[in-house]
């Protein structure tokens, strides 16, 4: 302790003050603390050798070129890496005739930015010829110190996944479907149910699971929800998230057919983004045009490829890279759209009419490019591509100018004159050599198409909105399309097939009506009606329909399920009802003989499921008695209780009423009062002559 100035000191402050502490370690003592534990934080700070080498990346399979073309290959590399972070120095190595050697170093200003160099960047195709390779420097060395014996890794214990695919499993077959209704504003309900009969099984409901609606992915996987940071993906038996994908403000998604990519839409004029789902990486992104989001970008049935339309040329990218494929466009001038075979890689597109050059449709295979079957047509206003879900056939439905006769006086004039519009429908038999094409002309004009799923026949709506008619064509190998039914005078502006094929609903969305039709003799099995129904969805089975009515009809909102004779099952008033969505279920294993010998022996098989039908249905007749006799013995109980509480008061009523016990006035005939009121029902005037 120090003193002041002046202080006076005696002899024992002086001998406590002048002994210096012993900082020795005492006899027999060990020392047990290493020096990484005692001082881990200023030992980080300790040089290295490999201090520095962790920011330098080798880039591999760079082109080889002279010192003239040197300058550009610089510029262009510098380009390319300077998007993962800053570029301290690069390093181009060269022989003795001043040209490079195929690969060079590039050091960056920190090991993050190097690392996000070689996440990104491995694997960059240059262009045709060369892919870029790039790795860390210290991994060289790492690679390099592997033992000459190789040793077994450790088995790791299996985890399991969430159960993705546990609804294909139920020994029925009943499908899944979710309600999404609005409980209170800014708050939606998704309720997740089972297709039990004669009621349906609840299996989830989750309170503010999305913001706006839901989705399910092609084969029922998964289901995405929207909200104000991105999307996010849910599945497995308990519906638990799988993934989340950061795109703020996302409108809308679309799912490859395998799903295996998610595609996030922004709003108009913002970015386009594609995801790996089980990773969640970005695989690749876009600027939207501002015009066309939804539809924007179009799936291969397998996933391989993805293409967009931008600018007269078909841009394909190959989903193993996401780069062009061929490093190339195809460039098509005055193309209007195109469409993926739902089952082959190949591509249907139409180029619109230009002077002097007619309009064609083209299929175009892919990856090789080539050209199976062309199109040419004349005078044509718009086309409308159909593929059937099958892909045996391609309808392209043309709307025609009908052209007006020229006057002898009028030969010099290059003006053309229009009276009309007709309408064609380009037939391809997808299957069959060459690809023959036919043709199918109607005057009328066309309100609705649509292919049967699992079959040849297609069914058109023609003629006015107020008294049109339905016509059926069919397909056959060899053939041209036969018309085979005509169904004249019906009111109806939609068509929904079974996904089966065989039956179809006809919809008149406006007034709420539906016919359903079996085409197998087109005898129309049943008729019904759901006033202001918006949607109609077949279920994945082709068993059951579900009619909705949502939107701005406050007071009939729900939805009708129906079986696919047109008998209605059950109906559900639902407030602020938004969605009925069924749950999609993928392909099935069996091969194409496998299901013609089942559909042969379905006799067989009759017999047990109808046995199991009525076993459930008598099931459930005796839960509902229980359930019946339940309610009213609880109901007989709450009437005696009342009854008791209501005797009991008795003598408290008469106080309040002078003593008068008016419980019994009403059953008195003395205290009832007889009045006759007489009105004029009809007068009739009758003339006696």
């Amino acid at each position: 302790m120090a003193k002041k100035k002046g202080e006076n000191y005696n002899s024992d402050d002086d001998q406590e003050y002048s002994d210096e502490p012993n900082f020795d370690d005492p006899e027999g003592f060990v020392d047990d603390v290493s020096d990484e534990e005692l001082l881990a934080d200023f030992l980080k700070q300790k040089p290295c050798e490999s201090d520095g080498v962790e920011n330098v990346i080798v880039v591999d399979n760079i082109p080889v070129v002279a010192a003239d073309r040197f300058p550009k290959l610089k510029g262009i590399m510098e380009k390319i890496f300077k998007n993962a972070g800053t570029i301290v120095n690069v390093y181009y190595p060269k022989d003795e005739e001043d040209n490079t050697k195929g690969y060079a170093f590039i050091e960056y200003k920190n090991a993050e930015s190097a690392e996000e160099a070689v996440k990104t960047l491995n694997n960059y195709r240059l262009d045709k010829h060369y892919t870029l390779l790039v790795n860390r420097f210290s991994d060289f060395q790492k690679y390099s110190d592997i033992p000459k014996e190789w040793s077994p890794p450790e088995p790791q214990p299996y985890k399991v996944q969430n159960d993705l695919y546990n609804f294909l499993v139920e020994p029925d077959a009943q499908d899944h479907f979710c309600v999404v209704s609005e409980t209170t504003p800014g708050s939606v309900q998704v309720q997740f149910c089972q297709n039990t009969q004669p009621e349906p099984t609840e299996l989830l409901k989750r309170e503010r699971f999305t913001d706006t609606y839901v989705k399910w992915s092609p084969k029922g996987t998964y289901i995405v929800t929207f909200h104000k940071q991105g999307v996010i993906i849910w599945g497995g038996s308990s519906f638990v998230k799988v993934n989340k994908f950061a795109h703020g403000s996302a409108q809308f998604v679309d799912i490859s057919p395998c799903e295996q990519y998610l595609v996030t839409y922004g709003p108009n004029g913002q970015k386009i983004v594609i995801w790996d789902i089980r990773t969640g990486a970005e695989k690749r992104s876009f600027v939207s045009d501002g015009t066309t989001n939804a539809s924007m970008l179009r799936w291969s049935h397998d996933d391989r490829y993805v293409a967009r339309l931008v600018d007269n040329q078909i841009n394909i990218y190959d989903t193993t890279t996401f780069f062009l494929l061929d490093m190339k466009s195809i460039k098509v001038e005055g193309i209007r759209n195109f469409s993926w075979s739902p089952t082959d890689n190949i591509i249907a597109y139409w180029v619109a009419e230009e002077v002097d050059v007619p309009a064609k449709v083209t299929l175009l295979a892919i990856p090789k490019k080539i050209e199976l079957r062309t199109k040419n047509l004349f005078n044509v206003a718009d086309c409308k591509i159909h593929w059937q879900k099958s892909g045996d056939y391609l309808c392209v439905k043309v709307d025609r100018f009908s052209k007006s006769k020229k006057d002898k006086k009028d030969k010099k004039d290059s003006d053309v004159k229009f009276l009309g519009m007709f309408y064609n429908f380009e037939i391809f038999h997808m299957r069959e050599k060459a690809i023959p094409v036919d043709s199918v002309e109607v005057k009328e004009t066309i309100l609705a198409f649509a292919w049967e799923p699992v079959g040849s026949k297609f069914a058109i709506i023609h003629g006015e909105p107020s008294s049109s008619s339905i016509s059926f064509y069919e397909a056959k190998k060899g053939q041209e399309p036969a018309l085979v039914k005509k169904m004249e005078k019906k009111v109806c502006s939609h068509l929904f097939w079974s996904p089966r094929g065989q039956f179809i609903v006809m919809a008149n969305l406006q007034m709420g009506s539906f016919e359903f039709v079996d085409t197998n003799d087109f005898s129309i099995m049943k008729t019904g009606d759901h006033y202001r129904a918006s949607e109609v969805e077949w279920d994945p089975t082709g068993r059951y329909v579900v009619t909705g009515t949502s939107g701005k009809a406050k007071e009939d909102q729900g939805y009708y399920l129906w079986s696919f004779q047109g008998r209605i099952i059950r109906r559900v008033t639902l407030k602020n009802f938004m969605l009925f969505l069924w749950r999609p279920r993928p392909p099935t294993l069996l091969s194409e003989q496998k299901q013609k010998d089942i559909r042969k022996n379905l006799k067989k098989y009759y017999a047990q499921f109808e046995t199991k039908d009525r076993l459930r249905m008598t099931r459930a007749s005796k839960e509902l008695i229980e359930k019946r006799a339940k309610l009213r013995e609880q109901f007989t109980e709450y009437r005696t209780k009342r009854v008791k509480e209501w005797e009991e008061q008795k003598y408290r009523r008469m106080q309040l009423r002078n003593n008068v016990d008016t419980d019994t006035l009403e059953a008195d005939p003395e205290n009832a009062e007889e009045e006759v009121v007489e009105m004029l029902v009809r007068e009739d005037t009758t003339i006696i002559e």
